[in-house]
Parts: C-alpha cells; structure tokens; sequence
C-alpha cells in the first residue's frame, strides 16, 4: 500500500515578500522613479532665472509717470461708462493708460490723454515693442497675432508672439491692447517645463502637483524603498561588507 504524501507551499515570509514587492514595483514604478530623478536634476542644474528669461528682460524704468496732460479718473470713469472695482494708471509701450476694472469680464484699457480705446496695432509696431521689452543683440524675425494664447503663456485671449533669433530661441507675447511683454517663453522654459510635467505626472497641464496620480507614485515608491532596505539588511546580514582593508 503506497502512502500518498502532500506537498505544502512554504510560507513567504518577510525576505520572501520584500523580494516579490521589489521586484513587481520596479517593474510599475521604476520609469517614473526614473523621470523623477532626471527632473530634479534638470531644475537643478537651470538656473530658474535663464528658464524665466529674466536675462533678457530689459532693467525697469528709472523715471516715473509724466502726469500732466492726463485726463482725470473721474473722467476715463465717464467714458468708460461703469464704475470700476479697481482703476490703475500705469505707463505702457503705448504711453500712459487708464485701466478700468469690471466687476466681471476684462478690464477696459482706455489711453490716459484722451480716454478713448487704444486702436490695434500692426506687426511692425509689434516688432518694436518686443525690442524695447528685449535685452539682448538678437532682433525679433517674425510677429504673429494669435486668436488664442498658447497653453505656455498661462493667459487667455489673443496674444501678439514675436520670436527671436537667440541662442534659446525666445519668444515674447505681447498684449494687444498696450504692447506690453506678458510672457517670456524660450526652448531652455520648453525643456525645464516637460521634466516639470513629467516629475509631478501632471502630463496635459503641469499645474496638479497634489494630484492622485503622483500620490500613490509617492507611496509604492516608499514600499519599493523599505523592501529595498530589507533585502540590503539581509544581504548584510549573511555576508558582511568590509568598509575597509583588514590590515
């Protein structure tokens, strides 16, 4: 009579376990670990003030605002026809401006020494303000009226982009009301903003760093970092590392 015999898995155990969850999170995990690794270095080593293109932005002003001549608030009140929740009167590359803001909607820009709208502008005269917005010896090859703002420039509405023939490809968008730089964009801002996006896995916007995606990234990174100390203490354990030569 044959005894039949039964054969029992063995347990895992805590070696066991850390080994499998090792192996299966860096298998999930180990390209983003990656992306993380390779972002922080990136925003590192790009010093943010090259990214924002500050190196070309021209010093501020030294004199201030010529008043004589302006109308009053009351009167570029009257003319824009609603009372304002905030007014601000501000020099621009298109002189001096009223801006009137509304309890809703955009704000109503009116010229400072008549009241009136400011007409749009032409691409040569866009060319000439992203000179006087530029620092730098390249000059701007192209001005582009946009219906839209580009996702880059974190604004809305129409946009003038004028781009120039610099080493990092800059580009400036202007307002199309007051001529004023609004953005600096250029390909050193491209690079640093896709590692961006892709270290906090916000790929469409780049603006969530507290979004569910990177959260549980965060967290099975951790358990992938804790089964990695268990194997390296159970390595060490059964054969120890000399830090020096025995002498």
């Amino acid at each position: 009579m044959t005894q039949a015999t039964t054969r029992r898995t063995p347990s895992l155990g805590l070696l066991g376990w850390s080994v499998r969850l090792h192996k299966w999170i860096s298998l999930a995990v180990g390209l983003q670990v990656l992306f993380w690794v390779l972002g922080g270095l990136v925003m590192t080593v790009l010093p943010i003030g090259i990214v924002r293109g500050e190196h070309h932005a021209p010093p501020p002003a030294s004199r201030g605002l010529a008043v004589a001549g302006l109308v009053p608030l009351a009167e570029a009140v009257r003319a824009a026809g609603f009372d304002p929740v905030k007014a601000e009167l501000k020099q621009t590359p298109r002189g001096a401006v009223w801006v009137l803001a509304r309890p809703t909607g955009d704000p109503v820009v009116l010229d400072a020494r008549s009241a009136r709208p400011l007409e749009p502008f032409s691409s040569d005269a866009a060319l000439g303000f992203a000179r006087q917005g530029y620092r730098g010896a390249a000059a701007p090859v192209s001005a582009r009226l946009l219906p839209e703002a580009p996702q880059e420039t974190g604004k809305s509405g129409p946009l003038w982009r004028v781009d120039f023939r610099d080493a990092e490809r800059t580009s400036l968008y202007l307002s199309p009301v007051t001529g004023e730089t609004v953005s600096r964009r250029s390909n050193v801002w491209r690079v640093y903003d896709l590692f961006w996006r892709l270290h906090i896995m916000d790929w469409p916007t780049g603006e969530d760093f507290n979004n569910p995606l990177v959260i549980a990234a965060a967290a099975i990174s951790l358990v992938l970092v804790i089964t990695g100390f268990v194997l390296l203490y159970n390595r060490l354990k059964r054969r120890p590392v000399r830090l020096w030569p025995k002498i």
